[in-house]
């Protein structure tokens, strides 16, 4: 009996300095190895309600029917060059708020009735989101969002009426990566 509590005790206190290590290795790196907070992540739920996800592909087709710009995209895989999966919802979350508030809450008189029942969906996203946060050097984000900010803003409205036009691709995006 003696000799199995030596060795449950020895097992234990390995398990302990492993952990320690660990921490100690973390500290060091300043937490780099965990950069994105564990609230960046939506319930599966949010995305498998069929009216909205109709809503949202429908009025995504609306708009696209409205844009003429068919040489641009602006949710893609550029959009995620040089990040890590880990770090993919947070950047979603950049777009998803940009889109909220500089492109749609701005066109939110057109494509009737579906933005009325979208942007309030899309709002409630954008709110479980909020506690999403990047910890560490997070430029090559900013710098990838920054692209597609710069692009909508340049092409105008016309760049308003092509995010709208994504939104399927965003709602898409948001599913794959923060899930």
């Amino acid at each position: 009996m003696a000799a199995l509590q030596k060795s449950v005790s020895s097992s234990l206190m390995g398990a302990l300095a492993t952990g320690c290590l660990l921490l100690v290795a973390l500290w060091v790196q300043g937490g780099a190895a965990v950069p994105v907070s564990s609230y960046c992540r939506l319930d599966k739920s949010n995305f498998q309600q069929p009216y909205i996800t109709n809503r949202t592909f429908m009025l995504a087709k609306e708009a696209s029917l409205a844009d003429n710009n068919t040489d641009v995209r602006l949710i893609g895989e550029k959009l995620f060059r040089g990040v890590n999966m880990s770090e993919r919802c947070y950047v979603m979350k950049q777009v998803l708020n940009f889109t909220l508030e500089e492109v749609l809450l701005p066109q939110a008189d057109r494509f009737q009735p579906y933005m009325q029942e979208v942007v309030p969906f899309l709002a409630r996203l954008s709110n479980k989101l909020s506690a999403c946060h990047f910890e560490g050097d997070d430029q090559h984000i900013k710098r990838n969002v920054q692209k597609l900010k710069d692009t909508v803003k340049k092409l105008g409205e016309n760049g308003e009426i092509k995010a709208i036009g994504e939104l399927d691709l965003l709602f898409m995006s948001l599913r794959n990566a923060c899930i």
